[in-house]
């Protein structure tokens, strides 16, 4: 066993099928995935658990993304996945904790899980 195994990776999408896809993919990698649909079950999961690293959305029904990341206590690195790829929308997520930024267009599932190894793996 892998020391992945060990590691927990929240991902904070409110799209059911890209939520599945994205977990599916990392389990493959023998991460342990927690899961939340919104911002507000996030920051209820992160207050539950503490996952060693955070995939988050912006783009959330309620309490969006950039809530999420000014009310959470940091302890991890959280990786922001987003449609949203502004320079503002990317600056402000920086400023508020976030730790990387991938624009989903601009990514493949296999480029995430080349981020959160580079994160979990080093």
């Amino acid at each position: 066993m892998s020391d992945t195994a060990t590691k927990t990776i929240l991902i904070v999408e409110d799209d059911e099928f890209l939520r599945s896809l994205t977990a599916k993919r990392l389990e493959k990698e023998s991460y342990h995935i927690v899961i939340a649909a919104d911002g507000e079950q996030a920051l209820t999961t992160l207050g539950a658990e503490k996952p060693d690293l955070v995939l988050l959305d912006l783009l959330l029904p309620g309490t969006n993304g950039f809530q999420v990341l000014e009310k959470m206590d940091k302890k991890m690195p959280v990786v922001v996945f987003s449609n949203l790829g502004q320079k503002e929308d990317i600056e402000k997520a920086k400023g508020l904790g976030a730790d990387d930024f991938l624009i989903k267009a601009n990514f493949t599932l296999d480029d995430v899980v080349a981020k959160v190894n580079e994160y979990l793996k080093k």
